[in-house]
């Protein structure tokens, strides 16, 4: 009887030591902001996501939070990293969106890093991504074969931004021919340059954002859809062809394999180091909530944008993938990454 008697004694402390902590993080949210930095300007796919995003996830936090978007473009969102890493406030209010390539930053030591990818909060990963490479109209590159055999002009957002490091992957391992315009901040400017004639192209361009924020680009036919970056075709561009369908080496085949892993984590959300345990399961049980409601995903449907989401998990896992690269792949990869 005593026995039974200090079991349930023991059970119902934990209870109540459990509420209390439950409760503790809905007083803590009650009436807060939650920042989301987005490492790309605003009007990109990036952009779009978060603020869908920030209009949803706060239903589901304890305390009901509301959520401000704040865009720190630059660096490829090394910018983005950098402060959430080191300045945000690790309470639980700052969290980010930013580019996937910043998954294997340690490995190729990008210049400006200044965080370590292991030590980030993962918090889930809003969709898969198909990054496409499209030309304007007017260029006569009008064919991924065009690529090859002629000079293609293509916008990109700097050195360290997905679109450039696809691009001088591209050109290594497969032989293309896209010559970057760099300095632009971010994917919304260089489809106005596309547009005003500075430059031929797009890299990296999500297919969902194209199909969202621009359909009559492809319904008025303004853009060739020369490649999409993907481990295998899409099946809605099942005649658009992949990197793959020309590489020639397997060194080049596993390079490339590696950076394409990252597009199954295209939009991954992330809170810094040493946020208290209770309140990043609250932000990573609120975002599974969030990418399974009917609400979020009908708004989501309405913008046409992916909702192929993952839990914190699925970014862990190719962050492992990443992390047992090969020394001789790592540093194929890294030369690329560091022009």
């Amino acid at each position: 009887m005593r026995i039974r008697c200090a079991a349930a004694v023991t059970a119902a402390a934990f209870f109540i030591c459990l509420g209390a902590r439950a409760q503790s993080v809905a007083d803590f949210y009650a009436g807060r902001k939650i920042t989301v930095v987005v490492g790309s300007d605003a009007g990109g796919g990036y952009d779009t996501q978060a603020r869908l995003m920030a209009r949803h996830l706060g239903r589901f936090m304890p305390g009901s939070p509301s959520l401000v978007v704040q865009n720190m473009p630059g660096a490829g969102s090394i910018n983005a990293a950098n402060f959430l890493y080191a300045l945000a406030p690790k309470d639980g209010t700052a969290i980010g969106l930013i580019q996937r390539t910043l998954l294997s930053a340690n490995l190729t030591r990008q210049k400006g890093v200044r965080f370590e990818v292991a030590k980030f909060n993962w918090i889930g990963n809003l969709a898969s991504e198909v990054p496409l490479f499209v030309s304007w109209h007017t260029s006569p590159i009008k064919t991924v074969r065009d690529l090859f055999a002629h000079e293609m002009v293509m916008g990109g957002g700097g050195p360290t931004s997905d679109s450039e490091v696809q691009a001088r992957m591209l050109n290594a391992l497969i032989g293309t021919k896209i010559k970057i315009v760099s300095g632009y901040a971010g994917q919304a400017e260089i489809q106005l340059a596309m547009e005003r004639g500075e430059v031929e192209a797009i890299g990296g361009w999500s297919w969902s954002n194209l199909k969202a924020r621009n359909p009559t680009y492809l319904s008025e036919h303004k853009v060739n859809i020369l490649l999409q970056g993907a481990l295998a075709r899409a099946e809605d561009l099942p005649d658009v062809p992949t990197p793959f369908d020309f590489v020639k080496s397997d060194e080049a085949r596993k390079v490339l394999e590696l950076f394409y892993a990252q597009q199954k984590v295209a939009r991954p959300i992330v809170a810094p180091p040493d946020v208290p345990a209770e309140r990043l399961a609250a932000l990573r049980h609120a975002f599974d909530r969030m990418t399974e409601d009917a609400a979020y995903r009908a708004e989501a449907a309405k913008l046409k944008l992916e909702t192929s989401a993952g839990s914190y998990r699925s970014i862990e896992a190719v962050i492992a993938i990443i992390a047992a690269t090969p020394p001789a792949i790592a540093a194929k990869y890294s030369a690329l990454n560091n022009p």
